[in-house]
């Protein structure tokens, strides 16, 4: 098995013993009420119970079985070939997903280079330098527009556009300092803005409200949930020098468990479940009736309004 940094792989038995109810959270589908599904077969050789259409228990992730959930560096050669053959499933590079947030943000900030540049070295590979000044911002955009401009990553497999703890294709863990996937940036802005608890807490619920992203297989979603989850506490842990309480952990976990969802990309719907349209909430919008934020929308029906294709 190929050695990887130990902070890059959470393992589930650790979420499960330091943070009480979290996992719970991070297995819950909003849309089903129910748990994710396995949605695969790489592993039905163990037990029944993690067929396709089985849901991912506590019991079946941790304990004697804490190694089944783990980063796709670090599968089964075998397992990652079916993956890549039936789901496409191909990881980009860390300095590609870099290049490609950087274009965004060039476009969306009308400047270039506002977090990175891209620099070659000796050995020929390309990474980015990161700007170690504070990130100005210009035209009339301020930083709170940019940590609440809404993002989706489509197909997200372990989210590697969201959150850059570790580059996919590598497992090499990337230090908070260097990370500036998209919501990275958002962090770091906060970082540089923020210097109450309070405000921090406040101003970090806003930027994940405001990432989305769907997955079809369960493991790859459960993946990205903890990647999210543990950059929270980590960026938290980095600003204030202790861990966040166990509240506003749950509370990130719920944010995280309704914005990061399973999806059959190709008909909305849960996985294998062509009835069930996959429901995610709008946390900008208000219902008329209650008067409260937080409205739960069919995606289907947004795809629509939008025109996306």
């Amino acid at each position: 098995m190929k050695k990887i940094n130990k902070e890059v792989d959470i393992i589930e038995d650790n979420i499960l013993n330091q943070y009480p109810k979290v996992l719970d959270i991070l297995l819950c589908d909003k849309t089903t009420k129910k748990n994710i599904i396995w949605a695969t077969d790489n592993y039905k050789k163990l037990w029944e119970k993690y067929c396709f259409d089985e849901p991912i228990k506590i019991k079946l992730i941790t304990g004697v079985n804490k190694n089944i959930i783990m980063p796709r560096i670090l599968k089964n050669k075998d397992i990652q070939n079916t993956r890549v053959k039936d789901m496409g499933e191909v990881y980009t590079p860390a300095w590609v997903c870099n290049d490609q947030i950087n274009s965004i943000d060039n476009k969306w900030l009308d400047e270039k280079n506002y977090f990175n540049i891209r620099y070659i070295k000796n050995n020929g590979s390309v990474s980015w330098k990161t700007n170690k000044n504070k990130i100005e911002f210009l035209n009339d955009k301020t930083w709170l527009d940019y940590i609440s401009n809404t993002i989706l990553e489509i197909s997200c497999w372990e989210a590697p556009y969201l959150t850059s703890r570790y580059d996919v294709t590598t497992g090499k863990y990337i230090p908070i300092k260097d990370r500036i996937w998209i919501l990275d940036r958002k962090l770091c802005i906060i970082n540089e803005n923020t210097n109450n608890k309070k405000d921090w807490i406040k101003n970090a619920e806003i930027a994940y409200k405001s990432i989305y992203a769907y997955e079809y297989h369960g493991d790859s979603l459960l993946l990205a949930r903890e990647a999210l989850l543990y950059t929270y506490i980590e960026n938290y842990f980095k600003k204030f020098k202790e861990k966040p309480k166990l509240l506003d952990i749950k509370k990130i976990a719920r944010i995280i468990s309704w914005n990061i969802w399973q999806m059959d990309w190709l008909k909305f719907t849960i996985p294998n479940n062509d009835e069930i349209f996959c429901i995610i909430k709008d946390w900008k919008e208000k219902d008329k009736i209650s008067k409260r934020y937080w409205i739960k929308k069919k995606f289907i029906d947004l795809i629509q309004k939008n025109n996306v294709k």
